[in-house]
């Protein structure tokens, strides 16, 4: 019942490519197949919620350098047993930005990644199927730094490549660029 919502979701994104469509997949399989998919004590991995956050006029990502992860990366993390994922993305973006105001482009899903967490001294490597949605805020509202990030930068969308960013990140600068919002 708990991951009903979830099944729906995944059930609806609509895949770029193949690589994506693969994505897409795994993410379904590894949520049928663990009940506790939400739990960041599942050992193998958890679904985790990230939010894009851009502009209103496209043009610009918030990022944060994540403190742990020493790269820039989309704002997110943990559901800690939540299963309403949107929500978690949500409250994440508030929670690492300190933006009161971010407005849902869609309550359908953007983008999945799935990345490895490598091992930290209490934490076994695992793996993130992070679920993320896409959010538009006003770029002049201060912003707050979390304990989890060094920084935090509104950067135009044609220079993140300048940034030390994985090909998530980019692809969903892509996706942004080229209008590819759910609906």
């Amino acid at each position: 019942m708990h991951r009903d919502k979830i099944h729906r979701l995944l059930a609806a994104y609509r895949a770029i490519d193949p690589e994506d469509q693969r994505r897409l997949v795994e993410t379904q399989q590894f949520v049928e197949r663990y009940p506790a998919c939400f739990e960041r004590e599942l050992p193998v991995g958890h679904v985790t919620g990230s939010a894009w956050i851009v502009s209103p006029d496209r043009r610009q990502a918030l990022l944060t350098h994540h403190r742990k992860l020493e790269m820039w990366v989309q704002l997110g993390g943990h559901a800690d047993g939540d299963p309403d994922i949107f929500a978690v993305s949500l409250r994440e973006g508030i929670e690492e930005s300190g933006l009161t105001r971010l407005t849902p482009l869609s309550k359908n899903i953007f983008d999945i990644s799935i990345h490895r967490i490598p091992a930290n001294k209490d934490t076994p490597a695992h793996y993130h199927y992070d679920v993320r949605f896409i959010f538009e805020a006003d770029p002049e509202e201060a912003l707050v730094v979390s304990a989890e990030s060094k920084a935090l930068a509104w950067v135009p969308l044609e220079r993140i490549h300048d940034f030390q960013v994985d090909a998530s990140v980019l692809r969903m600068v892509r996706k942004t660029q080229q209008g590819q919002i759910p609906d």
